[in-house]
């Protein structure tokens, strides 16, 4: 949150608790177009980091094919022993890998 002068702080419109009853209908208006517009951006940023996403899988899958067609193994021993590590810290309760968590 930033502050504006005179040390009012702005708080974003998802945070703010909003008393309806003491609002005009003009109010909620606005206050619905704003709180429409910020689902839009946010909606719009969503798709576009899918859609990113999507494009790496679809080059790691084709990278995957392309080496199984040389005879080359999908998997490295780096990768073999990183998944033994990630593996080995959940049995020990370790969660660094828990979105969640962060």
């Amino acid at each position: 949150m930033s502050e504006e002068s005179g040390g009012n702080k702005r708080i974003p419109p998802h945070e703010i608790f909003i008393d309806y009853s003491g609002k005009s209908d003009d109010e909620l208006r606005e206050i619905l177009e704003e709180l429409l517009k910020e689902e839009s951006k946010i909606s719009y940023q969503r798709r576009i980091l899918h859609g990113k996403i999507d494009l790496l899988r679809a080059e790691l899958v084709r990278r995957k094919k392309e080496k199984v067609k040389e005879g080359k193994s999908l998997f490295t021993d780096e990768d073999i022993r990183r998944l033994s590590e990630i593996l080995a810290g959940e049995a020990l309760g370790m969660t660094r890998n828990d979105p969640t968590m962060a």
